[in-house]
């Protein structure tokens, strides 16, 4: 089981640690373990209810001593009532996120269709899952989630994500641009790549779609084949440090025919020096403005 601290109960619900102990003395709602030397430590059932306290507060305005006394079933069904309508898109994810510590998927499933029935497929993607995402990612640094949970609620995604997909027409406006989509060889985070498809297949253009860890002499037989106007790809872990920069400098000169848009973490982040021809987008907004009709230069800030 993860141990948490008070500050780290703090730093994920914005509750204050005073105030968490207040409540810890007063109403017993929090039950910490404790060293040998007397230090309190919290566990995963601790942060679920003050991330859920904070929520039930904020928005539908309970009291504590209220809270107190509510079961976990109450609290829940309090959390999904909320999700309908009343979350502001921070609680939503503050919500998800206690969903994927409770490896719920019901409640998942819930939070989705009421964030995408109230906003749309595509906003609960960028106002919800991405920065939801970041937040799971700042959680796996510290410990605070395994890969049970990384690998639970990334596969649901994924799995909205292609059913949004196969959801779509199949049908090409006039002026469509031909997409390549795929993934480096050992790169398997393809989450970003499925929604960059999701985007294009919305807008009438053509995607051909490669997926997962791709060789690159696949991806030039696939260049070759298809001459497409765009190639994009998302660097999350792969190619490596010590490889990017070759990578980068050989697509430039192995296809010249099209444009070449790279995002992730090992291009956004990394020093590395990307070549004029190379167009890095810096978020999905600027991909949907692409998609969109905007041009390169204007898109891609």
């Amino acid at each position: 089981m993860v141990s948490y601290s008070i500050k780290d109960l703090e730093h994920l619900s914005g509750i204050k640690a005073h105030t968490l102990r207040i409540w810890e003395q007063r109403y017993q709602i929090l039950k910490p373990s404790r060293s040998e030397t007397n230090i309190r430590s919290y566990g995963d059932s601790e942060l679920k209810l003050v991330l859920n306290i904070a929520l039930l507060q904020d928005k539908a305005g309970f009291k504590i001593s209220e809270i107190a006394k509510m079961s976990e079933d109450e609290i829940s069904n309090h959390i999904l009532e909320l999700s309908k309508g009343q979350l502001d898109f921070p609680e939503q994810i503050q919500a998800l996120t206690v969903a994927m510590m409770d490896l719920d998927e019901n409640r998942f499933q819930q939070l989705t269709r009421n964030i995408v029935g109230a906003h749309g497929f595509e906003s609960y993607m960028l106002n919800i899952i991405y920065p939801f995402m970041r937040r799971l990612g700042t959680l796996w640094l510290s410990g605070s989630v395994g890969p049970a949970q990384e690998h639970f609620i990334s596969h649901l995604i994924r799995q909205k994500v292609i059913s949004a997909i196969d959801s779509q027409e199949l049908s090409l406006k006039p002026s469509a641009k031909k997409f390549l989509l795929y993934l480096p060889e050992g790169e398997l985070h393809e989450i970003g790549l499925l929604f960059a498809n999701y985007v294009f297949r919305a807008r009438k253009h053509s995607v051909v779609y490669l997926g997962q860890s791709l060789p690159y002499e696949e991806l030039l037989l696939a260049y070759n084949i298809h001459q497409p106007d765009y190639i994009f790809s998302v660097f999350t872990s792969e190619p490596n440090a010590e490889l990017i920069q070759s990578y980068v400098n050989k697509m430039v000169e192995d296809m010249p025919a099209t444009q070449l848009l790279l995002t992730g973490y090992q291009v956004l982040q990394k020093e590395v020096n990307i070549p004029q021809e190379i167009h890095i987008i810096p978020d999905f907004q600027a991909l949907i403005d692409l998609a969109n009709g905007a041009e390169l230069t204007k898109a891609l800030v």
